[in-house]
């Protein structure tokens, strides 16, 4: 459920028609809803109702201040992949003892923002990194929490470019790995072990393989307390998928309540742990839309072109993944006639379209809006072919927030240097 919705044939975010914000902010233009963001966060917080659970926002989907700023004042955590994305946090006024720190790159000086700041846990991705993190902990004179993340080699049938559990995917430590990883670890002077965590990809629709998992990983957890090893919580990761057409994914009580009944015989053997989950594009992706203008309508002997003034560079999902994304109208159109268009952007490359063959009525100067644009869609975009990154906006019932504003064409080259004439 989000708050896009049409009155009167014309479409609304909250309380404001969309074109109005349009032609207000220009376009191409990321609109939010506060409400929809938050009733987001609420369905979460209310699966972990009565137990020991922690909702971890997954930073990369989303990172704009104030979208990060709305979420700590929900009293949640983060999960962050970058020494960029800790900082951002922080500047939101996030609680850094709420922050798991995941990734397989973690750098010496990112290792030690991260413990100076006090997070909750690093999410250990190999054996290298463990050293590392015990190295630096070691110089600072400091003791590292840490959770290993571990890959299960569990099919999450997903896109292969956001599968992240398999043995071919860079990610975490191989299951059969693990436990000698633990026991090193337990052996070392500057890290505590305080969880385990898996993430198995992105755009899940189905709870099956988050409860595969789950069962691959027991059997480590039955080993870990056998060998001595306790934890303090179980982080399950994200990767919830959300409806861009007709997916149907589990909602998040259905979620946790399929992953508490496969942990109930775990728990009675070795106590119960805190359960972790890091949500990301099921919070922000349908509270987001992405609206921009036909420039002109084209047709090459009878395939058909929208042109709009939005590029791969401002929404790279469609061209990197093949992402579908729901593309309407901002005000319905019965005058124009119904056409499959592909709609496309002006960055010199066929790759650049934001979606094929889509039935539309559009005209030169209508507005379309693309749905589920809250998540890897603003916090992927780049100034490819020298576009300015758009505007973003924030809704909150009828009052209208800037949350970043449109670059200008000087901040092209704001930290770029000409040469000096000699």
């Amino acid at each position: 459920m989000d708050f896009f919705r049409y009155q009167d044939g014309e479409l609304y975010a909250e309380s404001v028609p969309v074109k109005q914000l349009a032609q207000t902010y220009g376009t191409p233009l990321y609109i939010y809803s506060k409400a929809t963001l938050l009733r987001h966060v609420q369905a979460f917080k209310e699966a972990f109702a009565g137990r020991d659970g922690l909702v971890c926002y997954a930073v990369k989907a989303n990172s704009n201040l104030a979208i990060l700023q709305l979420l700590s004042q929900q009293n949640i955590g983060f999960d962050i992949v970058s020494g960029g994305e800790l900082a951002r946090v922080i500047a939101a006024g996030a609680d850094p003892h709420k922050v798991i720190f995941s990734g397989v790159g973690k750098t010496e000086e990112e290792i030690e923002m991260a413990l100076e700041a006090g997070i909750l846990c690093f999410n250990v991705e190999s054996a290298m990194e463990l050293d590392r993190i015990n190295l630096v902990a070691g110089r600072m004179g400091k003791v590292a929490p840490i959770s290993f993340r571990i890959n299960p080699n569990v099919d999450a049938h997903t896109h292969p470019y956001i599968s992240t559990g398999l043995k071919e995917n860079k990610f975490g430590i191989p299951v059969e790995s693990a436990l000698a990883e633990y026991q090193r670890a337990a052996k070392m002077e500057h890290v505590e072990i305080v969880g385990l965590d898996f993430h198995i990809g992105s755009q899940l629709t189905e709870i099956s393989p988050y409860i595969d998992a789950i069962k691959a990983l027991k059997k480590l957890i039955r080993q870990l307390y056998a060998a001595g090893i306790k934890l303090h919580h179980l982080d399950i990761g994200g990767g919830l998928g959300v409806t861009y057409s007709v997916e149907a994914p589990p909602l998040p009580n259905e979620l946790l309540n399929a992953a508490y009944a496969e942990l109930e015989d775990l728990f009675d053997d070795v106590g119960t742990l805190q359960v972790v989950v890091e949500p990301g594009r099921s919070i922000v992706a349908n509270a987001g839309i992405f609206v921009y203008k036909v420039e002109f309508t084209k047709d090459n002997l009878g395939k058909k072109f929208a042109i709009v003034d939005a590029g791969m560079n401002d929404n790279i999902r469609p061209s990197l993944y093949g992402a579908f994304m729901n593309i309407i109208t901002v005000e319905e159109n019965p005058e124009a006639d119904l056409e499959l268009y592909d709609v496309v952007g002006p960055v010199c490359e066929t790759g650049d379209f934001q979606g094929k063959n889509r039935q539309l009525r559009v005209r030169p100067g209508d507005f379309l809006a693309m749905r589920g644009s809250g998540a890897y869609c603003s916090a992927m975009a780049s100034q490819y072919n020298s576009r300015p990154k758009c505007a973003e906006v924030l809704v909150d019932g009828d009052k209208v927030h800037v949350i970043r504003e449109r670059e200008t064409y000087e901040d092209l080259w704001a930290k770029e240097k000409l040469l000096e004439q000699e």
